[in-house]
């Protein structure tokens, strides 16, 4: 490999979906894997496979659908871990062990209860261990952020002669300040005797609004790997973003002289795929994917791009995706024009029942909006190809009054196993009271932990797209519904929410798994 790439390690898959209620399905991680793919990140690391028989088994699907990535498995130092890992991806065309352990004192005396000594035995047991289920073998120093710098290279000299040949340093609680997070990379490459037969990589936390710049402070130091996530995903204040390294990295090749292989004109798609699934907007103002990422407003500023495009955008628009010239889609759209938008948009449907369903959604759209935006098909297709669940609860008729001065009021019609319902309800406002008359029949007892509406494109006529977050017994599901009628998508996200409950679609946080 060359000295000036940098490997891209993403851990949406893992990492990411350890943001509280963002958990992820086995078909759910397929399509984000395959995206991934699409857009040639190095290596997906697609779960922690000992963590619950849910995470084995999307480990292993993503291990036999990913062909041209790397597909890691998280494991910790212990045999089972790395057992359990190995299973998952022996059918992997290129398959990691990930193995890490805690080096910071406060870890180690807190957490773990051992000595240094009995951490650096157990270190080097377990990357032997993985190399001998796998030839790719990756060390962490968990909280190397605050670990001591001569047990860092003890341990990490000892990992390597044991068999790993990548080194990560992750900054776990994203206490690093970049120059000292440089000096200690430049330190631990300059230290440890055989650092040169291994790639050190670098894994950064947000909790300072730092894990980019931390990424990129150690790739300057000699980091040859980065950890990131699409659209900065994580547990916490998310991970670095992997839009913002790769496009940092792209943008600034004068100052940083590395580059990647990421072919970022699939980043946007990518980007609202992970954000529909997990139910995480993107905020507008976000680097590279927000919607006002390439919009101008101020006057001077409109008037400099229309003079010269890179007088106020240091990277073009169509580099991550964005199209300028926006096919407009109507109701006398065909099936292959519709098909035809769809790949230019980066939407690849797994056959054509998907595509037909697609379609169908799209003429029923078209008969209440007159003109279907790109962003418009992005949310249709994801909601066509959301998680499969019987439908157990059905929409059969919401009706919702709400007037001022007066407690608004929702009847609800719902088919529960074929057998209809009728209910009425009042509440503190009409998605309120339609929620409250759809519990009066579904009686979940879930808790209700988010609500979330998003405008698709602008206009009185946007689709909202509605994310509904469930809590039950410490599981979570997230459920979505997009429609013209902000209610009716609020229904249809509450019982698309109500099925994966009673379905157990999703699996337990994995924070709550007990590993």
């Amino acid at each position: 490999m060359s000295n000036d790439r940098v490997i891209i390690f993403d851990t949406t898959l893992r990492d990411g979906e350890q943001s509280p209620g963002a958990s992820m399905t086995k078909e759910e991680k397929l399509r984000i894997a395959k995206a991934l793919e699409r857009m040639r990140v190095d290596v997906i690391e697609a779960g922690f496979a000992i963590a619950s028989p849910g995470d084995f088994e999307a480990v292993k699907a993503v291990a036999e659908a990913i062909k041209d990535s790397a597909v890691c498995s998280l494991a910790r130092a212990l045999d089972a871990d790395i057992e359990r890992a190995a299973e998952a991806l022996k059918n992997a065309n290129s398959g990691r062990i990930h193995t890490f352990i805690a080096t910071s004192p406060i870890h180690m005396q807190y957490k773990l209860r051992m000595q240094p000594e009995q951490v650096i035995e157990q270190a080097v047991r377990a990357v032997k261990k993985a190399r001998s289920l796998c030839a790719d073998v990756e060390f962490s120093c968990e909280d190397a952020g605050r670990s001591e710098i001569d047990f860092l290279c003890r341990i990490i000299e000892a990992a390597i002669d044991a068999g790993a040949r990548t080194i990560n340093i992750p900054d776990t609680v994203g206490y690093a300040i970049p120059h000292q997070y440089a000096d200690t990379l430049r330190q631990l490459l300059e230290r440890i005797p055989n650092a040169d037969q291994a790639v050190f990589s670098v894994h950064c936390h947000n909790d300072l609004g730092l894990a980019v710049a931390n990424s990129l402070a150690a790739v300057v130091a000699g980091a040859r790997q980065v950890e990131c996530t699409i659209n900065g995903l994580g547990e916490r204040a998310g991970n670095a973003a992997l839009e913002e390294i790769v496009m940092a990295i792209r943008t600034r090749k004068d100052l940083l002289g590395v580059y990647t292989n990421i072919e970022t004109e699939h980043i946007l798609s990518t980007s609202r795929l992970v954000s529909g699934i997990t139910g995480f907007p993107v905020q507008p103002n976000k680097a590279i994917v927000g919607a006002n990422a390439f919009a101008h407003e101020s006057g001077i500023h409109q008037d400099g791009v229309l003079k010269h495009r890179e007088t106020y955008e240091i990277m073009s628009a169509q580099s991550v995706g964005w199209n300028a010239n926006k096919m407009v889609m109507g109701k006398h759209s065909g099936r292959n024009a519709f098909r035809a938008r769809l790949e230019e948009l980066g939407i690849v449907l797994p056959g054509e029942a998907e595509l037909n369903a697609a379609f169908t959604r799209f003429k029923e759209l078209a008969d209440k909006k007159h003109e279907i935006f790109d962003e418009d098909l992005q949310a249709l297709v994801s909601d066509s190809l959301g998680e499969e669940a019987p439908e157990h609860f059905k929409l059969v008729f919401l009706e919702v009054a709400s007037r001022t001065g007066e407690v608004p009021h929702a009847e609800v019609v719902l088919s529960v196993d074929g057998v209809e319902q009728k209910v009425a309800a009042s509440g503190a406002g009409p998605v309120d009271a339609t929620f409250k008359a759809i519990e009066a029949i579904a009686r979940s007892q879930a808790n209700l932990q988010l609500y979330s509406v998003n405008a698709i494109t602008q206009g009185t006529d946007s689709q909202g797209e509605v994310t509904v977050r469930l809590e039950k017994g410490g599981r979570i599901v997230n459920g979505s519904g997009a429609d013209t009628d902000i209610l009716a998508a609020s229904a249809k996200a509450y019982l698309n929410a109500l099925n994966l409950m009673q379905a157990g679609g999703h699996k337990t946080h994995p924070q709550a798994a007990d590993v």
